[in-house]
C-alpha cells in the first residue's frame, strides 16, 4: 500500500511521525499545517479539484483509503435524511427497495456517478418527506438520549462498585493492623499461655462482623442533550409490553390407525414368533441403538394400519365401534 502522503507539502509519515491528515467532503486529503495555511480565513478551494470547501468541515482522516473516508462522510450525510424504519413501510419488500435505493444514492455520489441527477433525487426526497424525516430525527434522538442515560448508570454503578472495593479494603487492612497490635499487647501484658492467648484472639476475629458498606445516594443522570433522568427512566422511554399467556399444557397425541393394536413389548414379539424370520442387528446397529424388535414393530404397525377402514359418504365411522362389530 502506498505511504500516506499530503499532496500539497509531500510529507509523509516516515518523514514526520506526528503527521495528521485531514479530510474533507471532496476526499482528498491535506496535512494539519496545510489546511492551516490554505484555510487561515475559514474558506478556501480544494488544491486538488478545487472544490470550494470551509475550515470547519475538515475531520482527522481514520482510514488510509480516501474513498472509504468519502464514502463514510456521504453516508453519514445521506443517513440523517433518509431515516425511515421498517415501521414505516407496509411491506418488507417496500423497506428492502428503500434500503437499495440508498445504497444506490451513495454510490453514485461516492464514485462520482450521475452526480447532479442523484443529488436532485435527494433534494426532492427531502421536500417530499420534510415532516417524516424531522420526526423520525426526534424518534432517534430520544433512543440516543436513553442509551446515553444507560451507559451514564453503568458507570455510576462501576465506580460505586470500586469504591466499595476500595473501602472493604482498607476497612480490612486497618482492622487487621488494630488486632495485630492488640495480639501482642495481650502477649506481653497477660498471664494466661501464649497458646490460649492465640486461641481467644483468633475466635474473636471470627466472631467479628465484616464491615459493611453504604452506598452514596444516586445522583441524577444527564445526558448529552442536558436532560436529567433520575431511577426508573427507562420506564419513561422503552416500555415493556406486558402480555399475559397461559402456560402450555401437552396433550397426547390420539392416532386412528383403523386397525388391530400391534404388540408393543419385546417379550410378546418373541413368544408370538414375530421375529423369527427378522434378521438380527448387526454389532454396528446395536451400537446405534437398532434392534431387530424395532423393524419388526414397524413392520407389523404399517401391516395392522387401515385394516378395519371402511370409507362412508356421510360421515366419519368410529374404528372403536368398527372394532367392536
Amino acid at each position: 500500500m502506498d505511504e500516506q502522503m499530503c499532496p500539497r507539502c509531500k510529507s509523509t509519515k516516515y518523514r514526520n511521525p506526528s503527521l495528521v491528515l485531514m479530510v474533507n467532503i471532496c476526499g482528498h486529503t491535506l496535512c494539519e499545517n496545510c489546511v492551516e495555511l490554505l484555510f487561515v480565513r475559514g474558506s478556501g478551494a480544494c488544491p486538488e479539484c478545487k472544490t470550494p470547501l470551509r475550515r470547519n468541515q475538515f475531520r482527522v482522516q481514520l482510514f488510509e483509503d480516501v474513498t472509504v473516508e468519502k464514502e463514510v462522510d456521504i453516508r453519514r450525510k445521506i443517513l440523517k435524511d433518509f431515516n425511515k424504519q421498517e415501521s414505516d413501510f407496509d411491506s418488507l419488500r417496500e423497506y428492502n427497495d428503500y434500503l437499495e435505493e440508498v445504497e444506490t444514492i451513495i454510490f453514485n455520489l461516492t464514485n462520482g456517478i450521475d452526480e447532479e441527477v442523484t443529488r436532485k433525487r435527494v433534494e426532492s426526497y427531502r421536500r417530499e418527506n420534510k415532516e417524516q424525516i424531522t420526526r423520525n430525527r426526534q424518534i432517534r434522538s430520544n433512543d440516543m438520549m436513553y442509551l446515553d442515560a444507560l451507559l451514564d448508570e453503568e458507570r455510576q454503578i462501576n465506580e460505586e462498585r470500586q469504591q466499595e472495593q476500595q473501602f472493604l479494603a482498607k476497612q480490612a487492612l486497618n482492622q487487621k493492623k488494630k488486632n495485630k497490635e492488640a495480639l501482642l499487647d495481650e502477649l506481653i501484658y497477660s498471664d494466661r499461655p501464649a497458646d490460649q492467648v492465640i486461641a481467644s484472639h483468633v475466635a474473636n476475629q471470627q466472631s467479628q462482623e465484616a464491615p459493611t458498606y453504604k452506598p452514596p445516594q444516586r445522583k441524577a443522570i444527564e445526558v448529552s442533550s442536558g436532560a436529567k433522568l433520575g431511577l426508573g427512566f427507562q420506564d419513561s422511554f422503552l416500555p415493556i409490553p406486558k402480555t399475559e399467556e397461559t402456560p402450555y399444557e401437552y396433550e397426547e397425541l390420539e392416532v386412528y390407525t383403523f386397525g388391530p393394536d400391534p404388540p408393543v413389548s419385546q417379550e410378546e414379539l418373541d413368544t408370538k414368533g414375530f421375529t423369527k424370520h427378522i434378521r438380527p442387528a448387526s454389532p454396528h446397529g446395536l451400537g446405534g441403538g437398532y434392534t431387530q424388535h424395532i423393524a419388526c414393530q414397524r413392520a407389523l404397525e404399517e401391516a395392522f394400519s387401515g385394516m378395519f377402514f371402511f370409507p362412508s359418504k356421510h360421515k366419519f365411522q368410529d374404528p372403536l365401534s368398527i372394532e367392536a362389530r
